[in-house]
């Protein structure tokens, strides 16, 4: 574990964290969610902070024994240092004990996600064609799946 990381922590996402979340997802996404869409969202988003600075979020929405991994995303400034592993494994660790499937959709085009959902033991269960919208054109997504163990 690196410096930061002793000294970060997971919370959920307050009204005040809106404004910081969104600029995260600006830089991170072409398709960015909306600051309704993280307003809509707040009670499934859980934020990742370091010396009280909020450098990426979790949205997980759970519904009838079913997950979904809504939007994670780091700051680009802390890409690469086991973040985006830590605030996954986290919402993993959350998630209610009747859940039994996590299910998520990821860019085909976005292979350093796709290594670690594997990692974290997710499996491909399909592709959507043409799911996400790119400035030429249309992206598939792979859909991915985890098996929960309560």
């Amino acid at each position: 574990m690196t410096y930061f990381k002793s000294i970060s922590s997971i919370r959920p996402m307050i009204i005040a964290d809106i404004e910081s979340v969104f600029g995260i997802e600006k830089v991170n996404s072409s398709s960015a969610w909306s600051l309704k869409q993280f307003s809509d969202s707040l009670q499934c988003i859980n934020v990742l902070t370091v010396n009280d600075a909020v450098i990426g979020f979790v949205a997980v929405l759970e519904v009838a024994g079913q997950a979904e991994l809504q939007n994670i995303s780091i700051h680009p400034d802390f890409h690469g240092l086991g973040y985006g592993e830590l605030l996954l494994r986290d919402a993993i660790g959350k998630l209610s004990s009747d859940t039994e499937q996590l299910y998520l959709e990821v860019r085909v085009s976005n292979f350093s996600a796709i290594r670690l959902y594997r990692k974290l033991g997710f499996k491909d269960v399909g592709n959507r064609k043409g799911y996400y919208a790119t400035e030429f054109g249309r992206e598939d997504a792979v859909l991915m799946s985890l098996g929960v163990i309560s």
